[in-house]
């Protein structure tokens, strides 16, 4: 999931970079005039050092080693994220950076609870999706409460967590 996310990002960033292409990757003509013209890829090229160019050289290998069905679906998720308002587009960016950003344990840890997330029915998508809106729009010091719970539902372990469960449920009537 990781390989593939960086891969797209990765392709959104090197198509115009790749050898004989830096031409073609000039920007239009704009239709109105403006004060300096957008930087091409060739003069992203020319100020990166030496150091960037081979990074993103053994990145464009490792692109150009993918099956062709990949590079495929990866063009074809590069061409819808193009398609998108430019704020959900930065939106994403700010997300991904975010992410980034997180250590490589976190990182691990998050595209594993989405996979797991993925694999749920979606019902049960449904619930969490509502869960985390409720919790989002929570105040303050509701929100702080929820997180406290959470972090004393990951420090149980199944059985007490299996007690809880039938503890609430007993309390609340529930037959879930």
């Amino acid at each position: 999931m990781i390989r593939r996310l960086l891969l797209t990002v990765l392709v959104a960033g090197l198509l115009p970079l790749a050898p004989g292409r830096a031409e073609e990757a000039a920007p239009a003509p704009a239709a109105a005039p403006v004060a300096a013209p957008p930087e091409t890829a060739r003069q992203r090229w020319e100020r990166m050092s030496p150091e960037e160019r081979q990074a993103y050289r053994r990145k464009l290998e490792a692109y150009q080693a993918l099956p062709e069905a990949e590079r495929a679906e990866l063009q074809a998720r590069l061409q819808r994220y193009g398609a998108l308002p430019p704020e959900r587009r930065q939106e994403i960016l700010e997300r991904w950076t975010a992410f980034r950003a997180l250590p490589e344990a976190e990182q691990r840890e998050l595209v594993e609870r989405f996979a797991r997330f993925r694999e749920l029915p979606a019902a049960r998508k449904a619930q969490i999706r509502e869960a985390v809106k409720e919790v989002l729009q929570a105040s303050p010091r509701e929100r702080a409460r929820y997180l406290e719970n959470l972090r004393r539902w990951r420090e149980m372990s199944p059985a007490e967590r299996k007690a809880a469960r039938a503890r609430w449920r007993e309390k609340h009537g529930a037959d879930k």
